[in-house]
């Protein structure tokens, strides 16, 4: 009778000591699973734009298998402007482009056509490259993440090797024009951000006035219109910005031949004094005393 009694005590007592050391044994590993945690990470760096940051794409042409051929560049335009530092660096309506890696009609015995589209890069706001990638997250290893509603609508989807892969049994595939997927930015960019925003516009438009060249047009008589490239911009005497290059000024009044003359320039200041001569009966044009001389640069 006692066995029987210490055998039932037993089996009643080791599940709770199990359980008491299991607890005892939880406690004491915790503190050392809490010191081993990945620390939270820190703010991204400036100027830089980030790895698997989402460009909305859509694409402006229609391809199909039945007659892509590899090789074949296919241009996409953003949809949403995308931005660092507070800058769009990626303006909506830039493009992008992919190329047709592998493209097979659909052939016979009911086997579908294959269309196989690698999204390569998109142009940023100051003209450089940004490699861009299919999936989100190249640490996954799986296309899930990739997917959007719009891929699954249209059958569209992506995978890490092949980013655009279509199959459909006994078709050949087709991605119609307007079609939107979003591709994902390839590594950390880093930016420079003077060339991007208000900055590089105020950059821009210093640039263009600074090689402005002023024509400093006087005629006599005064009083004569002055026409710019067959283009009127105010009478005798008068001040005219232009830009570099060649451009044919011509100074005409009633009563009078016209003056005509073509300068090259490429800034700085002109002074042109065009002295009008007596129109005569044939039409001709006497250009008599005419001078177009460099001005000291108005600053």
């Amino acid at each position: 009778m006692r066995v029987h009694l210490s055998a039932l005590l037993s089996v009643l007592l080791c599940p709770l000591l199990v359980a008491q050391q299991t607890a005892v044994t939880t406690a004491a590993t915790a503190p050392q699973a809490q010191s081993t945690a990945v620390p939270p990470a820190g703010p991204p760096p400036p100027d830089t734009l980030l790895d698997g940051t989402p460009v909305k794409l859509r694409i402006s042409q229609t391809v199909s298998s039945a007659d892509a051929k590899v090789g074949q560049e296919v241009p996409f335009e953003v949809v949403e402007d995308v931005k660092a530092d507070g800058e769009v660096v990626i303006p909506k309506g830039a493009t992008a482009i992919g190329t047709v890696t592998d493209a097979q009609p659909k052939r016979r015995m009911g086997r579908g056509g294959k269309l196989n589209i690698n999204i390569s890069y998109v142009r940023l706001a100051d003209q450089e490259k940004a490699a861009l990638r299919a999936v989100k997250d190249t640490q996954g290893g799986g296309h899930v993440g990739a997917m959007t509603g719009a891929m699954v609508a249209t059958g569209i989807v992506f995978f890490p090797a092949a980013p655009l892969f279509l199959f459909m049994h006994g078709k050949d595939i087709t991605i119609p024009q307007g079609t939107e997927i979003t591709a994902f930015v390839e590594g950390d960019m880093h930016l420079d951000m003077a060339k991007f925003g208000a900055s590089a516009a105020a950059a821009k438009t210093e640039a263009a006035v600074a090689v402005k060249t002023s024509l400093i047009v006087n005629s006599t008589p005064p009083g004569a219109d002055i026409e710019i490239d067959s283009v009127f911009v105010g009478n005798t005497p008068s001040t005219v910005d232009v830009a570099p290059g060649s451009h044919e000024i011509t100074v005409k009044k009633a009563g009078f031949a016209d003056w005509t003359r073509k300068l090259n320039v490429t800034g700085g200041s002109i002074s042109i004094d065009a002295t009008l001569g007596a129109a005569s009966a044939s039409g001709a044009v006497p250009n008599d005393g005419e001078t177009a001389s460099p001005a000291p640069s108005q600053q």
